[in-house]
């Protein structure tokens, strides 16, 4: 199977091993820089590894970014496309692992990232997605959605499912694509062997009382995640008990991301907005 993978980067520092690693597995590697102007270093990177990358000159969003190399792997005659961010570490045999199991019903596949000793897994349950510890010696899991990083999508699903919705810009554009995927019929799982080393990127606080630690994301990653998840509560791609439990989510996410930050008044503001354009529907870029 000829597997292409797609990596989207903004102002990514080193990423070196990334691209080479996705090198050595992948038939061929793109990498879409959204860095405003581009990054000299990247360039140099991708000329070394052999690895086509195509400049925006401007953050177009992690979406439209994807779809810009998921159409060039499929002109280039991909058999299958792997997504991949500049936060994750590609393990030996990754790609080969994950092609193993694609199969028919199969919609994507991916590993199981991990971060620090947290397994990003989500799986369904009645009022929506949630993490929960693996079953002991599982081969495969059937996830409600996958991470993009890592995501392995072979080309009839892409085909018949679409590329990934660039209204969203960044958040949850995995889950939005996840569910159309899903209710195409698909289904999606990860693989406990393939283990991915990922970064969100945020830094984390640990609540009392609760398990996992806390994600605490910059003011505009605010914005998005709430305009987004009421985007996708106006849809009809979540069950209604899903819907029910993102509205709660969302309320409660946004009133301990102002009340624990020092940046209050910033935070607010963004807050405001991302629940005004979620219910009015303006989607897209922030500002624009």
């Amino acid at each position: 199977m000829k597997v292409h993978a797609v990596v989207v980067t903004y102002r990514p520092g080193p990423v070196g091993p990334l691209i080479r690693a996705l090198a050595a597995q992948c038939a061929h590697v793109t990498v879409v820089d959204n860095t405003p102007g581009g990054d000299e270093e990247l360039a140099a990177v991708c000329t070394g590894a052999g690895a086509e990358l195509v400049e925006l000159g401007d953050n177009m969003g992690i979406a439209a970014a994807h779809n810009i190399g998921i159409s060039a792997a499929l002109e280039n005659g991909a058999d299958a496309v792997l997504l991949s961010d500049q936060d994750s570490i590609i393990p030996a045999g990754m790609v080969e692992t994950l092609v193993s199991h694609l199969d028919r019903g199969v919609g994507a596949v991916g590993p199981v990232p991990v971060e620090g000793t947290d397994e990003l897994v989500y799986t369904d349950h009645r009022w929506g997605p949630k993490r929960a510890p693996l079953p002991a010696g599982a081969q495969e899991i059937e996830v409600s959605f996958l991470l993009a990083s890592g995501c392995l999508i072979e080309r009839t699903v892409l085909e018949d499912v679409g590329l990934m919705n660039a209204a969203l810009f960044i958040d949850h554009v995995d889950l939005e694509w996840g569910m159309r995927a899903r209710r195409a019929g698909y289904r999606l799982i990860a693989i406990p062997t393939a283990v991915l080393e990922h970064s969100l990127g945020d830094s984390v606080v640990k609540v009392p009382g609760r398990d996992q630690v806390v994600h605490i994301h910059s003011p505009i990653r605010n914005y998005y995640l709430i305009r987004n998840t009421l985007a996708l509560i106006k849809t009809d791609l979540l069950p209604r008990q899903w819907r029910v439990r993102y509205v709660y989510w969302i309320t409660r996410f946004s009133i301990f991301n102002v009340l624990i930050n020092a940046d209050r008044r910033e935070r607010a503001r963004y807050v405001v907005r991302g629940f005004i354009d979620g219910v009015t529907g303006r989607m897209g870029r922030y500002g624009r």
